[in-house]
């Protein structure tokens, strides 16, 4: 009895490297078709196929809060990237499987040609409804799995394709770059020299002298003064103006 009062889910784990709107696509998607009480997003520390990401583990997490912030049934785990190390979709299904009642396990197209590869594939596949995200180019090869739902993504973009988006852009002058563009520039910038907590505010709707405020921690005030000269020696080039620093 205990069992059947426990909220129904359905888990939504990937890289999110980084999180797009192809993804909240088939989140709005599955909370439209599926039974459940609440979608639980599952961010990796890393992909056990994968041997690095483009974004370090907490900024893809805090990316994914931010971005998945739009319902109440959706909810953004860390216990992967709390594990510091790779994990298996099958223990972060028994990890959840203690609390709630995992009805489904939402995945991409791309992932069935090798999906009898996972571990314990034969475990989650008697456990779980698999839901398939369709996606162009993808044959939906489902004959391995038990039991399973469609859910109809008609978005044609990827986390590969806004990576070479920002790389592309990241020599961009400021003339041909929206504000926030300008903005997830310097993020990437900032991530990729170790910054940490980095978080953007949107002053849009305030009387304020900028558009956009980045706010990012460093190791030490060594780390913040080096990535203060960085910044402006890979920016000044592209148009953006220091008006002033405080060191």
């Amino acid at each position: 009895m205990f069992k059947e009062h426990r909220e129904a889910i359905a888990l939504y784990g990937g890289s999110f490297d980084p999180p797009h709107f192809g993804h909240k696509s088939v989140v709005q998607e599955a909370l439209k078709v599926l039974d459940i009480d609440r979608l639980l997003i599952v961010p990796t520390f890393l992909n056990p196929f994968k041997s690095s990401a483009y974004l370090t583990a907490k900024a893809r997490l805090k990316l994914a809060n931010t971005f998945f912030d739009f319902s109440k049934k959706v909810w953004v785990s860390d216990f992967e990237v709390a594990q510091n190390r790779s994990v298996a979709t099958v223990e972060t299904v028994k990890y959840f499987q203690q609390k709630y009642r995992v009805h489904y396990l939402i995945v991409g197209a791309d992932n069935l040609e090798n999906i009898e590869k996972w571990k314990d594939f034969e475990y989650l596949n008697a456990q779980i409804t698999w839901v398939i995200a369709t996606r162009k180019g993808y044959a939906l090869q489902t004959d391995k799995l038990r039991e399973f739902k469609l859910l109809k993504i008609n978005v044609e973009l990827s986390s590969t394709q806004i990576r070479k988006q920002i790389k592309e852009s990241s020599y961009m002058s400021i003339n041909e770059m929206s504000v926030e563009a300008r903005a997830e520039r310097i993020v990437t910038f900032l991530d990729e020299k170790k910054a940490d907590e980095l978080e953007v505010f949107n002053l849009d709707e305030v009387d304020y002298i900028a558009k956009r405020v980045v706010i990012a921690n460093a190791i030490s005030s060594k780390h913040a003064s080096a990535l203060a000269d960085q910044l402006k020696q890979f920016l000044k080039p592209l148009g953006e103006e220091f008006l002033h620093v405080d060191e």
